[in-house]
């Protein structure tokens, strides 16, 4: 039995419907308003919601900005200067091939997405038996709860990447390739620490749970920045099936051996063309696309090609989200790039 849930949403005294639907369900998000153009004068700071983050798994954060202001994850770039070798970088990427929004509701009985939780700063941290990549990880211990949820579901063999956003402190915390321990400790491959009040990079060289040394949650699609915020206010993360060994910044590592020109580096930025046409597409679309044309999406590991990564959530609509495959690489091009380092 399909059911669709209704909820009544009011943001700054206005009342918007919203509909959402289950993974089963073939109907887009056609109800729902779309969010008005962006004013230039607009600050480009969140100040249009005071409630703190949410507790739990997926929970929302209301708003709150990532990094501060003049973070390369909040840069407009949509006035940003093409880079010369646009057109050959796209070629290599599959000019033909498709975005495909990495996310949703569920795949192969498992949470569609990168997966998130949001604990208090009372979170007790725990030991993180770091292995793979320990010189290049942030020692723990982290706040990683029990019931943390894991990319892929308990089972997975995959990243598993695990990702803590203490709303107190404001820090970010991730690991991959993470398994809990019967003691409440956890084994991960690699863990960064990042102070979301900052703008600090990892040290040169160093990777973090993202091949690029990026953060991940900052580059997700998130169900609460669509539906609740109706705006995405930074930068994207994808993945590429090919990368070249080189990164540009705000990355600090690549993750190829393939010295070749013309493929992707990490931390390249691309950005859906200014003259692209959204209207056939459902509200919600059209907020993720907006976020595509201002701020581009960054190139954080090797994957999928034109993967556009996001969190689970059960609301959404994969039938509505399928609809942005109408997107080509086509539609696309790079944000020039100043410094790119090889060595």
């Amino acid at each position: 039995m399909k059911v669709f849930l209704t909820m009544l949403i009011v943001v700054s005294s206005m009342a918007f419907v919203v509909f959402a639907a289950n993974p089963s369900n073939a109907g887009p998000t056609s109800n729902l308003p779309g969010p008005e153009p962006t004013p230039a004068t607009r600050p480009r700071t969140v100040s249009h919601s005071a409630r703190q983050p949410d507790l739990g798994p997926g929970a929302s954060l209301h708003g709150k900005q990532l990094f501060p202001a003049d973070n390369p994850w909040n840069q407009d770039i949509s006035k940003a200067p093409v880079d010369p070798n646009s057109r050959q970088i796209i070629a290599t990427i599959r000019a033909d091939a498709q975005l495909h929004p990495d996310f949703g509701t569920l795949y192969q009985g498992a949470p569609n997405g990168i997966p998130y939780i949001v604990v208090a700063g009372s979170q007790p941290k725990v030991p993180i038996n770091l292995t793979s990549y320990a010189g290049e990880s942030d020692p723990g211990p982290y706040p990683v709860p029990r019931n943390a949820p894991v990319e892929g579901g308990p089972n997975s063999d995959g990243d598993r990447h695990v990702l803590v956003i203490d709303r107190d402190n404001w820090k970010l915390y991730e690991i991959f390739r993470a398994f809990p321990s019967p003691d409440g400790s956890w084994r991960a491959a690699s863990g960064a620490i990042f102070d979301l009040k900052s703008n600090a990079l990892r040290p040169d060289g160093w990777t973090s749970s993202d091949a690029a040394g990026l953060p991940i949650f900052p580059g997700l699609v998130r169900y609460d920045e669509v539906f609740e915020q109706r705006e995405i206010k930074h930068a994207l993360r994808f993945t590429v099936k090919k990368s070249r060994r080189a990164y540009v910044y705000p990355a600090r590592h690549y993750a190829s051996s393939d010295p070749n020109p013309y493929l992707p580096p990490m931390g390249m930025r691309v950005r859906l063309k200014a003259s692209y046409d959204m209207s056939q597409f459902s509200p919600a679309n059209r907020v993720i696309l907006r976020a595509l044309q201002k701020y581009g999406m960054i190139v954080a590991d090797n994957g999928g090609n034109w993967f556009l990564s996001g969190a689970p959530d059960m609301r959404w609509s994969d039938e509505d989200l399928s609809k942005l495959k109408i997107v080509t690489a086509a539609d696309f091009e790079v944000v020039r790039m100043d410094r790119i380092i090889t060595k």
